[in-house]
Formats: C-alpha cells, structure tokens, sequence
C-alpha cells in the first residue's frame, strides 16, 4: 500500500508562489495515477490538479488552471504542485491522494474523491491578501 506525506505548505502573499511536494512509499507509486485536493474552512474538499503514472498527461481544475503545475518523478517516488499567482481563495489544507480505484485514472479523480483510500494528512497553505 502507499503512503503519502505532503510537504511546502506555508504562508505567502497574494502573487507569491509555493511549490508542494507529496512523498510517497510503496514500490507501485508509479503505476498510480496522483491528484492533489484541497478543502477551505467550511468548505468541502475538491479536486485541483491530476498526473497519469508516466506523467505525460495532466488535469486541471478550470480555478487553477494556467496558474498551478502538476508534475511527478517517479525515480524519487514524488508529485509536485507548483503553485504561482496565488490568491486568497487558494487557501486551503491541501492533499495528495493515489488513485487506487479499479480503472481509475485522471479523469475518475477530476469526477469525484470518492472511494479514494489512499490520502496524505495535508498540508496548510494560506495566501494573505
């Protein structure tokens, strides 16, 4: 099974950049596809960004789109959200997540988080305006 612990979350001004990273164990992380999530205050979690296992195909959502990079190494067992031109609504715990689900692939996670068991505990951006 894979694990996943996030890391890069902070505080940064609004048109400042973060770049998360989201470490994964497990000698199959490679043949998972990766998304990254997020959930403001009082808000339900939604999805922000996926990779294919190669890393050949991306997804975004249309909020972050042409503002966040997802990408992967696979060597070093990791994903990337670099996130660029942040505004205060970014703010949001954010995950990391492995699409276990049979047949799942980028799409299916852009679809819904459903049914995804395998999930990092977070990490905390805040964009100050």
């Amino acid at each position: 099974q894979v694990q996943l612990v996030e890391s890069g979350g902070g505080l940064v001004q609004a048109g400042g950049s973060l770049r998360l990273s989201c470490a994964a164990s497990g000698r199959t992380f490679s043949s998972y596809s990766m998304g990254w999530f997020r959930q403001a205050p009082g808000k339900e979690r939604e999805f922000v960004a996926a990779v294919s296992w190669s890393g050949a195909n991306t997804y975004y959502s249309d909020s972050v789109k042409g503002r966040f990079t997802i990408s992967r190494d696979n060597a070093k067992n990791t994903v990337y959200l670099q996130m660029d031109s942040l505004t205060p609504e970014d703010t949001a715990v954010y995950y990391c997540a492995a699409e276990t689900r049979p047949g799942g692939t980028i799409a299916t996670m852009a679809q819904s988080y459903y049914g995804i068991d395998v999930w990092g505990k977070g990490t905390l951006v805040t964009v100050s305006s």
